[in-house]
């Protein structure tokens, strides 16, 4: 806690005596995994995958693959911030009873993967990559910035004939001010960070906006999400299904963030949604009503 609070004042005292490099001190911070994270992604079993690697953006990007993806359907995994592939884990019994194979993997500075940072460009970028050497997904399953991923590579043209998207980010303004806000680093600041990012990238933050993208996509997808999610609020899958046009939403109640990933129910959900059953509730909008549920 003490250092938590020491690192919050040095970002007060930083944007009043030099502001350019506490933003170059904020933005680095803002795209480096926990190194707690990597950590425990070598620790974690990989339950006899066959573990690949793949050359992407002049980095090694570690693979792990369950059954044969070129003769089964198979099922693609992205993983969210500062987690890992093999998270897929309990997700394996029941995919693999069905009839799938899983391809999962480690996203650039996470795991068993290479490289330092990482941005939710590099997470699409890397997510699309691994989707193209492995062939078209029966469907993709991403958790929180792996389901914003998700989107983002379907817009772009990543094969997959169904989503799963599980408590994902819909919305990166919001996610800069909502670490701002907890490191207490201010809007002139903040400022500085957006205008960094977009002119280092090449990328704006608003064309990464969930409704931006989702209106494009051609295939079914279910949305699940917590009510009482505090990381990733529930409005932000609510805007996945409300602008995703072939989308449902399944909420639930308790799991929070990152329990919803591995819940026995969300899985058994998404299997019925993988099957064509129609699982969670349309959420429909107007100009008069933000939005509902049909």
């Amino acid at each position: 806690m003490f250092r938590l609070y020491g690192l919050r004042l040095s970002f007060v005292a930083g944007a009043w005596f030099a502001p350019e490099a506490t933003m170059h001190r904020a933005a680095n911070l803002f795209c480096t995994p926990f190194a707690s994270s990597r950590k425990r992604a070598l620790a974690a079993p990989t339950f006899d995958a066959r573990e690949e690697s793949l050359q992407v953006d002049g980095q090694t990007i570690a693979t792990y693959v369950w059954g044969d993806p070129q003769r089964q359907p198979y099922v693609l995994f992205a993983h969210g911030w500062s987690s890992h592939g093999t998270r897929v884990a309990k997700w394996l019994p029941q995919l693999r009873a069905e009839g799938y194979a899983v391809v999962a993997f480690d996203q650039l500075g996470h795991g068993r993967s290479g490289g330092r940072l990482a941005t939710l460009p590099d997470f699409t970028r890397h997510l699309y990559a691994v989707g193209e050497h492995y062939g078209p997904a029966a469907a993709v399953i991403g958790h929180s910035l792996g389901g914003a991923a998700a989107l983002l590579a379907m817009a772009r043209g990543m094969r997959a004939e169904r989503a799963v998207l599980i408590a994902p980010a819909a919305d990166p303004v919001a996610a800069v001010k909502r670490f701002a806000r907890f490191l207490w680093i201010g809007e002139d600041v903040c400022r500085r960070i957006f205008d960094y990012y977009e002119k280092r990238i090449g990328i704006s933050f608003d064309s990464q906006q969930a409704h931006r993208n989702a209106p494009s996509i051609a295939r079914p997808a279910l949305i699940v999400h917590d009510l009482g999610d505090k990381e990733v609020p529930w409005a932000e899958g609510e805007r996945y299904a409300r602008y995703w046009p072939d989308s449902r939403l399944l909420s639930t109640q308790g799991l929070g963030h990152n329990r919803i990933a591995d819940d026995g129910g969300v899985i058994v959900a998404a299997l019925r949604f993988l099957h064509g059953e129609q699982v969670g509730e349309k959420v429909v909008s107007s100009e008069n009503l933000p939005y509902g549920l049909a």
